[in-house]
C-alpha cells in the first residue's frame, strides 16, 4: 500500500477522485485497501476498517 486513495463515498458504492492503493479507517486509522474497502458512512463521508469500527463510530455519533 504504498499511495492513500481520495474517495467520494455514494450510498450504495464508491467513486475513486483520486487514484491511490488505501484509505484509512476514520475510527482506529487502519490502512485498507480499495479492494477490501465495504464499510462506509454517506453522510460523514468516511471509511471503515470492518463492522466493529463502523458501529463504534455509530455508537459515538448516537451519544452526541
Amino acid at each position: 500500500m504504498k499511495k492513500l486513495a481520495k474517495i467520494k463515498y455514494l450510498p450504495n458504492n464508491f467513486k475513486v477522485i483520486e487514484v491511490g492503493d488505501y484509505v484509512e479507517c476514520a475510527v482506529s486509522g487502519k490502512k485498507i485497501n480499495i479492494e477490501n474497502l465495504t464499510y462506509w458512512n454517506v453522510e460523514l463521508q468516511e471509511p471503515y476498517y470492518s463492522y466493529k469500527e463502523a458501529s463504534k463510530k455509530r455508537e459515538i455519533q448516537n451519544k452526541k
